[in-house]
């Protein structure tokens, strides 16, 4: 499979260097002159093969069809158009497992049965407690009064005694955290509770 999608760039990018008339740097020596650097980069920020090589190819692609010509440092730019992709493709992620989670506890049927519904909530309260414990002090407070015990803002302020910029600031920074401890975490609690 990786053969294939090389192949297939390399075609492109013949393609591209014969309309061209090859100025400069032509295409096909722009691919192998920095191929296996974007691919460490990409493998590096993806920490997966696969990602890394669908990833390298959308940025050559990118460079091949792009104008070139006010470029003043080649290596910098398709390394930036490298992390731009990464990025993308991560917050695209990001926000799509979030959807799914929604989606799921919004779908959740209202008649099923109690006890299995009383099981659900032990279940995912015991893995959120997991979470929330390697919340530093300040926030983990924060976050469990907003959401276990369902305090507004205003209301976390009064309990303790800080300003309510304080809070939102911890609230977001908490969310931050647990995005970024439990996003595998959450995932898989999402498509395990979906099979049931």
């Amino acid at each position: 499979m990786k053969n294939e999608r090389l192949h297939t760039l390399i075609s492109l990018i013949n393609e591209n260097s014969k309309d061209r008339g090859c100025s400069k740097m032509c295409d096909r020596e722009i691919f192998e002159l920095y191929k296996e650097q974007v691919y460490y980069f990409c493998y590096y920020l993806m920490k997966n093969q696969a990602d890394a090589e669908d990833i390298c190819q959308e940025v050559f692609v990118k460079v091949i069809l792009a104008d070139k010509s006010k470029v003043r440092n080649l290596k910098s730019w398709i390394l930036r158009i490298a992390s731009n992709e990464c990025n993308s493709v991560i917050k695209r992620r990001k926000t799509g497992w979030m959807k799914e989670v929604r989606n799921y506890l919004l779908s959740r049927s209202e008649e099923s049965n109690p006890v299995e519904k009383r099981l659900d909530r032990q279940e995912t309260k015991k893995e959120l407690q997991g979470l929330y414990s390697q919340l530093p002090d300040k926030i983990r407070m924060v976050v469990v009064l907003r959401f276990i015990n369902e305090l507004t803002v205003p209301e976390i302020s009064k309990v303790m005694s800080i300003p309510e910029g304080t809070v939102k600031s911890r609230l977001n920074k908490g969310l931050k955290i647990l995005n970024r401890m439990g996003g595998t975490q959450l995932k898989e609690l999402s498509s395990n509770e979906s099979v049931y």
